[in-house]
């Protein structure tokens, strides 16, 4: 794995012949009523260090990067597209798309749908549509376990062996039924494991409280508030929304996300979801064990990033393929990132590394 980082951070600091498409000018990029554009110098950042990245995305080999948005202070002050893409391109921002399924529950507690995280997961799946808890002990699973990735439950997406596995039961038509039967390994809460299993399960709590589609209460109480108009969320055979990740999103909106997440829950001044709620899913809570983060929390990350002496402390959303949102408060930071560098390893660290970048800008 070092050698592989190793490799990938040398063609990042090497120049190459661009074979990447040409980045469109600002002029060609309409400005936007709830994102105002403005120059790297007015928000203290340094203009030559954003170029340097940019040339360098443009050399590199894989051409499979595809945005770059940062907005700073909340200015709208990069954005550029790679490799056939632009601001209208939607793109599968992966497991990234477990962040929003987080926001999103948020939402319900927030609309009373949801009592809180501390409300077994069978208070809201309800016999006899859903199978009762095999053992006694599947009662002790709470909605905030399933937010940590801490569930218990024998499913785990590093394991080909694991019976909770995720091409084990995508293509099923009852996924509830087929998780909640499955073993209990480990108490709840005692460590991270990550699997599809959890995620899945939110969403089927908030269709089970909302009584509608996740896609829908997405639609009605996130993506229409920002003004999210171009995305697609994977359904199912069954019908039913990935809320463990597929979410086709434009790179632009995908930082709108983290923005929100900036505005501690606020967009234009109306609430979409509580500060509260904000503060809880980005708190620090388990260790994924992972080599680019330090901390998980409500399906988000935690990282601390060392740039320039300066300690920076960052939530971030991540999904297969280098999709990465990158959210640093105390500098009133986001940094999106979107990649199709699926199934390779490389896709995660180079966008840490570009993301490093433009830590190095601001001064």
């Amino acid at each position: 794995m070092n050698g592989l980082i190793k490799y990938f951070i040398l063609i990042l600091l090497t120049s190459a012949t661009c074979v990447a498409q040409s980045n469109l000018p600002d002029k060609l990029k309409p400005p936007l009523p709830d994102l105002p554009r403005t120059d790297l110098a007015s928000v203290n950042m340094n203009q030559d260090t954003i170029t340097k990245v940019i040339k360098l995305i443009n050399s590199n080999p894989p051409n499979d990067f595809r945005g770059l948005v940062v907005i700073k202070d909340g200015k709208l002050v990069v954005e550029e597209y790679f490799n056939t893409y632009w601001r209208e391109t939607v793109h599968d921002i992966r497991s990234a798309g477990k962040s929003v399924t987080s926001l999103l529950l948020g939402i319900a507690i927030d609309k009373g749908l949801v009592k809180d995280v501390e409300q077994s997961i069978y208070d809201y799946l309800p016999s006899p549509k859903y199978t009762k808890p095999a053992q006694d002990k599947h009662r002790d699973i709470k909605i905030k376990h399933l937010l940590t990735m801490s569930s218990g439950l024998a499913a785990d997406d590093d394991d080909d062996k694991s019976p909770g596995l995720t091409p084990n039961w995508l293509l099923r038509d009852d996924w509830v039924n087929f998780a909640i039967s499955l073993p209990m390994i480990f108490t709840p809460g005692e460590k991270f494991v990550y699997t599809d299993v959890c995620p899945m399960l939110i969403g089927a709590i908030i269709e089970e409280t909302s009584g509608k589609k996740l896609a829908d209460f997405a639609k009605e109480n996130l993506f229409t508030p920002l003004g999210i108009k171009e995305y697609y969320w994977y359904t199912a055979p069954n019908g039913k929304t990935g809320p463990m990740g597929n979410l086709y999103i434009t790179t632009l909106d995908f930082a709108k996300l983290g923005q929100l997440v900036i505005n501690k829950g606020l967009w234009q001044g109306k609430k979409i979801v509580s500060p509260a709620w904000i503060s809880e899913m980005s708190k620090k809570r388990l260790d994924p064990g992972s080599p680019v983060a330090d901390a998980y929390g409500y399906f988000w990350w935690g990282t601390t990033k060392v740039m320039n002496g300066k300690k920076y402390e960052c939530v971030f959303a991540s999904g297969n393929g280098g999709n990465v949102l990158f959210v640093v408060p105390s500098e009133n930071l986001v940094v999106s990132l979107t990649s199709s560098a699926y199934g390779q390893g490389y896709g995660h660290y180079r966008s840490h590394n570009v993301f490093g970048y433009v830590l190095r800008a601001i001064k």
